[in-house]
């Protein structure tokens, strides 16, 4: 590959990571500020999680909790919501948005949102297609490379590319993943204030909390696509540019 290319990828690597510390950088900025501003109703994460899933009827669904900070998720084949040590029993804004949030994902999984329903069908097949990505290319090449005397199209090439599409498949994960965390961002806004855990003075301290942490998610696009064209890339050079009929 010309170093001009390896030039290139490594500055939007680069960047790419300065967006994602930068993202990181403002959720932390903003729990600490958030963290410690107590709620008028002063309910923790614990007692949000579970007065949203009750006044949405979801019955079957736990709280439960996790070591760390923000380490927070819902686990749908377990049926729980794991809040984290800094979130479960604290009242303050940040925890009950981060709380609020975690549900957003129940009611999506029990209302059938579809970009939802969507990274869930996508999370095996995307694991098992990273794992495939590299052998597949490896394979390809080395089949090419026995028959290219033949001239034309050989299995090796589209063996390789069909390494490149398994590899993609992590960027398209990456891409569906942000309608559905700003999804459950807008529901837990939403909720929040319907249930009365947040005013509406307070509502907007929530939304710049999870407007923090929603860019992590597009940091994490990003650093995706730009792995992959790097990756598509290399392969179209690994096999020499040759035109295929």
């Amino acid at each position: 590959m010309p170093l001009e290319y390896y030039l290139i990828f490594i500055a939007l690597i680069l960047g790419c990571a300065i967006l994602g510390a930068s993202a990181s950088a403002k959720v932390r900025s903003a729990y600490k500020a958030y963290g410690g501003m107590p709620t008028r109703s002063h309910m923790t994460g614990y007692d949000t999680a579970q007065r949203l899933l009750w006044a949405n009827g979801a019955r079957g669904i736990r709280v439960g909790r996790v070591r760390g900070m923000l380490t927070d998720h819902y686990h749908p084949t377990k049926g729980v919501v794991n809040l984290s040590d800094s979130v479960y029993g604290n009242d303050s804004i940040a925890a009950v948005a981060v709380a609020a949030h975690e549900v957003g994902h129940v009611m999506q999984k029990q209302k059938g949102y579809f970009p939802y329903k969507l990274r869930s069908v996508l999370v095996p097949i995307t694991n098992f297609g990273s794992r495939l990505a590299f052998p597949l290319v490896l394979i390809g090449l080395v089949l090419d490379l026995l028959v290219y005397a033949n001239q034309g199209a050989t299995f090796g090439y589209y063996l390789a590319i069909a390494g490149v599409a398994l590899y993609g498949l992590s960027t398209l994960f990456a891409l569906v993943t942000l309608p559905v965390e700003y999804d459950a961002s807008r529901r837990a806004r939403k909720m929040l204030v319907e249930e009365g855990i947040l005013t509406e003075e307070e509502l907007p301290y929530a939304k710049r909390m999870l407007s923090a942490a929603a860019q992590t998610y597009v940091a994490s696009l990003l650093t995706s696509l730009v792995y992959f064209l790097r990756f598509a890339v290399w392969v179209f050079f690994l096999f020499g540019g040759r035109r295929r009929d």
